[in-house]
């Protein structure tokens, strides 16, 4: 299948495309001379291009890549060094890094982030905050924050929240070495680690397959992942039976049993479609 993207919008360090008649969007870190570091002006683009998504609700999954040869770096230092010399502000008012990591972990479509090259730093930090995400296998993540003189904020904490051992956490954390696709694979910090020359290939095909699915269930699935995970089990349950019952409002998960079931003989199919998706 050819994959034919449209530019939609452009930035200063961003770029946001669709990829046609596939549901799915795709946001580029477009400085590719600076690794495709973080600053005010892509930072502001990000919050620009998710309120375009947003507002199509036919876009059910957005990719997130770097141009050229890394994902990101991280936080442009020269940005960081501004930000440091400027008065304190009050407590309250989080950088927009801060709030951009939140902003993707509570964004209601599936975020897929396709990581080669670099990833550190508050770049890894957007990356634990996705739903799913498909690395190279060569790909090197990591934390180099000790080693300059900070703990690393936001990559900490969403590093020690992303359930792998504490211990390898802490290694990541605390001796600033870098970590391959392929080990972050194996730890579970990704979803899927695969050759470096088929990671658009593989990220762009699941990307499609959740693109073709309904809205709703998409939605209410990441509505109940991001609510109850830090909830306890008993808590959790009575969300999912809150969230079903919102979920029913706008779509019935048994209206086409039959032609699920026997989509599905000889084995499960991810082929299968709701009739009624071009509904959600």
């Amino acid at each position: 299948m050819n994959d034919i993207w449209v530019r939609l919008e452009e930035w200063e360090g961003l770029v946001l495309e669709r990829l046609e008649g596939a549901g799915v969007a795709r946001i580029i870190l477009n400085r590719p001379e600076k690794r495709n570091c973080l600053n005010a002006p892509l930072l502001e683009g990000f919050f620009e291009a998710l309120e375009i998504i947003r507002a199509d609700p036919n876009l059910k999954a957005v990719i997130t890549k770097g141009a050229g040869v890394n994902y990101s770096s991280g936080l442009d230092l020269t940005y960081l060094r501004s930000i440091s010399q400027q008065p304190p502000t009050d407590w309250d008012r989080a950088h927009p890094n801060i709030r951009l990591t939140e902003a993707l972990r509570q964004f209601p479509r599936i975020m897929i982030a396709q990581v080669h090259g670099y990833c550190f730093g508050a770049a890894l930090a957007l990356m634990n905050v996705h739903d799913l995400v498909f690395a190279a296998e060569d790909a090197q993540l990591g934390m180099p924050e000790v080693m300059r003189g900070s703990f690393g904020q936001i990559a900490t904490a969403t590093l020690f929240h992303a359930q792998i051992p504490i211990k390898k956490a802490a290694y990541i954390q605390l001796t600033c070495r870098n970590i391959s696709g392929a080990e972050a694979d194996r730890l579970g910090l990704v979803s899927q680690a695969v050759p470096a020359d088929k990671l658009e290939e593989v990220t762009t095909e699941i990307a499609r397959e959740i693109g073709s699915r309904h809205a709703a269930p998409l939605e209410h699935a990441k509505i109940a992942v991001q609510m109850g995970r830090d909830l306890s089990l008993s808590d959790a349950l009575r969300l999912d039976q809150l969230v079903g019952a919102r979920q029913a409002r706008l779509v019935d998960p048994t209206a086409d049993v039959q032609s699920y079931l026997k989509s599905q003989k000889g084995g499960p199919k991810v082929s299968y479609n709701r009739p009624d998706v071009g509904e959600g």
